[in-house]
C-alpha cells in the first residue's frame, strides 16, 4: 500500500484510482524517502561509505530542494482538503507521518535483510548513483510530476 493510500484509508478518505493525483504524489514522495532511508542504512551498516555518500547526498538534496518543498506543500494541501477542521487536520497529518515512518521502517528492514556483501556493494555505489540520472527524481518521475503539476 502506498503512503498516500495508507494515509487516505487511515483518515477515512476514499482511496483514489491508481493513476490519481495522490498515487502519483505518493510515488514521487516515496522515491525521495527511499533515498533518505538508504542513506541512513548505509551510514549505519557500512560506515566506511559515510563520507562519500554524505557529500553526494548533500549535493543530491540541494538539487532536489525545490522539488521536495513542492511535494511537501502538495501533501500538506491534500491532507488539509481531506480534513474537516484544524483538529482533524492535525490528527490526519499525524496519521500520514506515521504511515511514512512505517513504510521507511519496512524498507529499512528489507535493506538490512540483504546479504552483507550485497548491502555493502549498494552502499559503495550510492555516491555514484546519487550523481547519476538514475537518482534524479525529476527525470525518474517525469510522468508523475507532469500529472501532479496539472493540478494547482
Amino acid at each position: 500500500m502506498t503512503m498516500m493510500a495508507a494515509a487516505a484509508t487511515a483518515f477515512g478518505a476514499e482511496p483514489e484510482p491508481q493513476d490519481s493525483y495522490s498515487s502519483d504524489l505518493s510515488r514521487v514522495y516515496w522515491g525521495y524517502h527511499q533515498v533518505l532511508t538508504q542513506k541512513e542504512v548505509c551510514d549505519a551498516a557500512v560506515p566506511a561509505t559515510r563520507a562519500a555518500n554524505g557529500a553526494a547526498f548533500s549535493a543530491w538534496q540541494s538539487q532536489h530542494k525545490a522539488l521536495v518543498e513542492e511535494l511537501q506543500r502538495r501533501v500538506t494541501a491534500m491532507i488539509r482538503r481531506a480534513s474537516t477542521d484544524e483538529k482533524d487536520y492535525t490528527r490526519n497529518l499525524g496519521k500520514y507521518e506515521g504511515a511514512i515512518l512505517q513504510e521507511r521502517q519496512e524498507y529499512r528492514g528489507s535493506l538490512m535483510k540483504l546479504e552483507a556483501k550485497e548491502l555493502r556493494g549498494q552502499c559503495q555505489r550510492m555516491a555514484a548513483v546519487l550523481k547519476s540520472p538514475e537518482a534524479d527524481l525529476n527525470q525518474v518521475y517525469a510522468v508523475e510530476l507532469e500529472s501532479i503539476r496539472k493540478r494547482k
